[in-house]
């Protein structure tokens, strides 16, 4: 499942309709970005908490997911677009934030005969499963670890600096990439030149494993061959689009399920808009990122 992103109703529409089709027998992956921006993150958090607690759900960090994690550490200050306030103020706050910074940051498995991994944002184009594997863990060892202290220098820490915060702010921020290995949470229109698609460069190494992501709503659904991108925006509604909250339900049966053609896909469309009616202030005052 795409980035939620607070959007409570629509993730429940999509876990209704999950039950309704098989029962319990299914399990939730989903790509990170489950708060910030929408209107009930914490609604959305005890959601995803229940089925991962229960063995029945795969959870990675996204940006927005580090955003809630530095402003509890006192890192970073609310934006003007943050919604996260129902989970600061809530009174398991700090259990909250323990919880989230044990999430891995790169969950693989197997669909039909393939491998695959699930990351938020991307990868560098040339890791193999197993180097992603390698670097995940030591980032999740640090950031959470039993020293809450240790997770905080990880989180503040500088990329060019820092080899774990930069696998941590590529595999939870990056869009676009360079030859030389440099990255950019920049779409590559926007990115310094030089720069290009990460997951163009990684279709060009012909990995043999495949990888589901989130974080590009801008992009929007992208379905190619070992990739599907989540991200459809559904608290972007109204911003001169429409917003939906998509999940792939690839078919059991498929020996190859990231060929294509592909149409295993569910949507709910947005409930409403949600914050664009704050954004020209707001941008003026703060600047944006999706």
């Amino acid at each position: 499942m795409g980035d939620v992103q607070g959007c409570a109703l629509e993730l429940e529409k999509l876990l209704a309709r999950a039950r309704a089709e098989f029962d319990a027998d299914f399990d939730l992956w989903i790509v990170g970005d489950v708060v910030n921006r929408g209107p009930d993150n914490l609604r959305a958090l005890e959601l995803v908490r229940e089925l991962v607690d229960s063995g029945r759900g795969h959870y990675v960090l996204g940006n927005h997911e580090l955003i809630l994690l530095r402003v509890a550490a006192g890192q970073r200050a609310l934006g003007p677009l943050d919604s996260l306030a129902d989970v600061l103020e809530s009174p398991e706050a700090d259990a909250w934030i323990e919880w989230l910074r044990r999430r891995p940051i790169a969950v693989s498995g197997r669909l039909g005969e393939q491998p695959f991994v699930m990351v938020h944002a991307a990868l560098h184009p040339s890791w193999a499963l197993a180097e992603l594997e390698r670097r995940a863990r030591r980032v999740e060892a640090r950031l959470g670890g039993a020293s809450r202290s240790e997770a905080e220098g990880l989180l503040a820490a500088e990329p060019a600096a820092d080899a774990d915060a930069d696998t941590l702010g590529r595999v939870t921020g990056c869009r676009s990439v360079t030859d030389a290995g440099g990255w950019s949470s920049e779409p590559p229109e926007f990115a310094p030149p030089g720069h290009r698609a990460w997951h163009e460069a990684w279709s060009a190494e012909r990995h043999a494993y495949g990888v589901v992501f989130g974080h590009w709503a801008l992009q929007g659904l992208y379905v190619a061959p070992g990739l599907r991108g989540l991200d459809t925006g559904c608290v972007h509604h109204g911003r001169g689009r429409r917003g939906f909250l998509t999940a792939w339900v690839p078919s059991p049966g498929r020996k190859a399920p990231f060929s294509l053609p592909d149409d295993d896909f569910w949507q709910v469309p947005a409930s409403r808009a949600y914050y664009a009616r704050r954004d020209d202030a707001a941008v003026d005052a703060a600047g944006d990122s999706d």
